[in-house]
């Protein structure tokens, strides 16, 4: 999963974040609220930890433009205030919980797992192209009901197709979603993973459902050509 931290104490931030990446998390990290505001425009998230007393926007401005966007994305504040009448703020603005500064690490981790099982429509977490499926209640991945093991990465990176299946979709855009902004990646990343995810998905006489658009990326594809969108 793919989370975005907005928290402009550096040591904070950087403390969350190398936590979240021990458990596994892909993570993109920002200290003000224009900077958090550009990445939520410019890439999709599982889930956003968003400090509220941010420089330039504030945390209660970022979420409302999130869902004037009609972005749903789960939200959980971080603040230094206890005043109860911001904290129903923010829940009132769409905020799906909250933290009290000093938290413990172990109490936000378990809050964000909390967090995205209650904003998630179970049945709305399966995902089929063909006879390939993908249930993201327990992360699996079969094809005409055989188990498909893929490793974390190249499994957010099918997912992330699979949920757009039928668009096509630039390498910069499958970048952008599968790894965080500051990562040290190849130039030929996407290719190399997606050579691995076929590989895995396809057994002989299988179609191949994922097809290279020449210079600009790829699109997994279960319908005719002229449905598909650029």
């Amino acid at each position: 999963m793919k989370l975005l931290v907005a928290e402009d104490e550096r040591d904070l931030n950087k403390i969350l974040c190398s936590k979240l990446k021990k458990e596994r998390y892909t993570v993109d990290s920002c200290y003000d609220g224009n900077a958090a505001t550009d990445y939520l425009e410019r890439s999709s998230y599982d889930g956003v930890i968003l400090d509220i007393m941010l420089p330039g926007k504030n945390g209660f401005e970022v979420l409302q433009e999130m869902r004037k966007r009609g972005d749903q994305t789960p939200v959980m504040f971080l603040t230094a205030l206890s005043d109860t009448q911001m904290i129903v703020r923010g829940l009132d603005l769409g905020a799906s919980d909250y933290m009290v500064k000093p938290f413990q690490l172990t109490e936000l981790l378990a809050r964000i797992r909390v967090m995205m099982r209650s904003t998630t429509v179970r049945n709305e977490n399966i995902y089929q192209c063909g006879d390939i499926i993908v249930n993201t209640n327990d992360r699996s991945v079969t094809r005409a009901g055989r188990s498909i093991e893929l490793t974390a990465r190249e499994y957010v990176l099918f997912l992330y197709l699979i949920r757009n299946k039928n668009t096509v979709l630039t390498r910069q855009q499958i970048e952008a979603n599968v790894w965080s902004a500051d990562s040290d990646i190849a130039s030929n990343i996407v290719d190399v993973y997606i050579r691995f995810i076929r590989k895995k998905l396809n057994g002989p006489n299988e179609e191949d459902f994922i097809h290279a658009v020449r210079g600009v990326g790829y699109i997994l594809r279960d319908k005719p050509e002229e449905d598909i969108e650029q």
